[in-house]
C-alpha cells in the first residue's frame, strides 16, 4: 500500500493575520489584509494597494533595526543572514514546528526534510550589489548571498533547525510553494523522509512589486477594501502580498505513533505545463485542467468527489478567464458543482509562497468546518457560468478539497486533501 501524509502543524504570517487562530477569523469573516501603500513616496505611482504585514517593521536592510512580535526569541547570529521575508519564514516555522509538537532530535534525525519556495529578496540583493557598486567592489557583506538570493531560506532554516534530511528550493514562480508541497507528498510516499517542512515566504517592497506594474498586471486601484475582486467582471489586476507560512507534513503512520493531531491528508496532487506563453495561461485553461485531472486520478476521485476548490484565481482578466474555463472542463462538463473561491480577494497575492499558504487555508477549512466565501464579488464575469461561487463563507463539512496554483510559462499545481475526522 502506497504511505500517506497527513498535515500535522502549520503557521502563518500574512497579510490576514499572524498565527492560525487570526488567520481562521479572518478567513471566516473575509476580513481583508489589504492597506493602502506607498512607494519612494511618490504618489502618483499605480501601485497603492498591498497585502501587507502587521506587527512587522522590516523596512530597513539592517536585521538590527527590524522589530517583530513578542514571544519569538532569535539569536543575534540568526537574524544577521537572514532576509525580511526570512524573518517571516522563521516565525512561521517556529510556529508550525510548535502546532505538531516536534522536538529539536525529531528535526534533526535526518527523517525531517525542507523544501522551500521564495524569490529571494530583491530588496537586499539591490541594496548589496549597490554598495558594491559604490566602493567599487572593494567592500561587501560577508552573508549578502546567504540572505538575498532564491535558496535563502533553505539555507537558514535548514541551519536554524539542524535539518539533515532532504533540503531544497522551488523556483516556478506563484506555483514555487505547490510544487515545494508536492514533491515533498512524493519524498513521504516513496519512503526517503518521515516528516517534510513546506515552506513559502515573500516580501512586499517596491523591488518586490513594482516590477509586476510594469508589466500591467497589477490593479490601479485604491481602495482596499475593492481593489482585489477575483473572478468579478470589474478585476482589473492583482494586489500584491507578502508575508509566510509553513505546514509540516507526516508520514499518517508516524503521526499517529507519536500522537499527533491531524489537520487533513493531502490525497493527491498533480502538474503540468502550458507549453503556450511567457508571461500569460493558456487561455482555455488547457493545462490547469489537465492539472486537475492529475490530482483527481493520484487521489483516486471522480470530479463529483470535491466539494470546494480554493482557486489560484489572482484578479487578472486573463487568468481568471482562463481558470474559470478549466474549472468548467472538469467540474461543469461532468456535472459536478463544487464550491469555487479565491482567498486573494482578503489576501493579496503573496506570489510563490500563495500554494501552501492557500493549501493550509483548506486544511483549516477541513478541519474547523467551512468554506471560505469569495471577497468583493459583485457581478461574476461571463466565463463563470455554472459555477458555484459564494459570496459569504459557509458552515459545511467537506470530505475533499482542491487547492489550485498557476505560475509564470503556464506551470501548473494541483492538490487534493481531506478531511480525516
Amino acid at each position: 500500500m502506497r504511505r500517506s501524509a497527513v498535515i500535522t502543524g502549520l503557521g502563518f504570517i500574512t497579510s490576514i493575520g499572524n498565527d492560525r487562530a487570526a488567520v481562521g477569523g479572518s478567513l471566516r469573516d473575509l476580513r481583508s489584509g489589504l492597506r493602502r501603500i506607498e512607494f519612494f513616496g511618490n504618489p502618483s505611482l499605480p501601485v497603492r494597494v498591498a497585502g501587507t504585514i502587521k506587527e512587522f517593521v522590516t523596512d530597513s536592510p539592517s536585521w538590527r533595526d527590524w522589530l517583530y512580535p513578542p514571544g519569538y526569541e532569535f539569536r543575534h547570529a540568526t537574524l544577521r543572514s537572514l532576509s525580511p521575508h526570512g524573518l517571516y519564514a522563521l516565525c512561521a516555522a517556529e510556529q508550525a514546528i510548535a502546532d505538531a509538537s516536534l522536538s529539536p532530535g525529531q528535526l534533526s534525525d535526518g527523517a525531517t526534510g525542507l523544501y522551500c519556495a521564495s524569490a529571494g529578496s530583491p530588496f537586499l540583493l539591490h541594496h548589496n550589489l549597490s554598495r558594491m557598486h559604490a566602493h567599487r567592489g572593494e567592500r561587501g557583506d560577508p552573508l549578502a548571498l546567504v540572505s538575498s538570493i532564491a535558496g535563502t531560506l533553505n539555507f537558514n532554516l535548514a541551519a536554524q533547525y539542524g535539518i539533515r534530511g532532504a533540503v531544497c528550493g522551488f523556483s516556478a514562480a506563484c506555483a514555487s510553494s505547490s510544487h515545494a508541497l508536492g514533491y515533498a507528498l512524493d519524498e513521504i510516499r516513496l519512503g526517503r523522509q518521515e516528516r517534510m517542512l513546506v515552506v513559502g515566504a515573500e516580501e512586499v517592497s517596491a523591488e518586490t512589486v513594482l516590477p509586476f506594474a510594469a508589466m500591467r498586471v497589477l490593479s490601479s486601484g485604491s481602495d482596499p477594501a475593492t481593489a482585489s475582486r477575483p473572478f468579478d467582471k470589474a478585476r482589473d489586476g492583482f494586489v500584491a502580498a507578502g508575508g509566510a507560512a509553513c505546514m509540516v507534513i507526516e508520514e499518517a503512520g508516524a503521526a499517529l505513533r507519536r500522537g499527533a493531531t491531524a489537520y487533513a491528508e493531502v490525497a493527491g496532487w498533480g502538474q503540468t505545463a502550458d507549453g503556450h506563453a511567457v508571461g500569460v495561461s493558456h487561455p482555455d485553461g488547457a493545462g490547469l485542467a489537465d492539472a486537475m485531472r492529475r490530482a483527481l486520478a493520484d487521489a483516486g476521485l471522480q470530479a463529483a468527489d470535491i466539494d470546494y476548490v480554493n482557486a489560484h484565481a489572482t484578479s487578472t482578466p486573463a487568468g481568471d478567464r482562463a481558470e474559470a474555463m478549466a474549472l468548467r472542463s472538469v467540474f461543469t462538463a461532468a456535472g459536478a458543482t463544487p464550491r469555487v473561491s479565491s482567498t486573494k480577494g482578503i489576501t493579496g497575492h503573496p506570489l510563490s509562497m500563495s500554494g501552501v499558504m492557500e493549501a493550509a487555508f483548506c486544511a483549516l477549512a477541513l478541519r474547523d468546518g467551512f468554506l471560505p466565501g469569495n471577497a468583493n464579488l459583485t457581478e461574476p464575469d461571463e466565463a463563470c457560468e455554472g459555477l458555484d461561487l459564494p459570496r459569504v463563507t459557509r458552515d459545511a463539512s467537506p470530505r475533499f478539497v482542491m487547492s489550485n496554483s498557476c505560475g509564470f510559462g503556464g506551470s501548473n499545481v494541483c492538490h487534493v486533501l481531506r478531511c480525516v475526522s
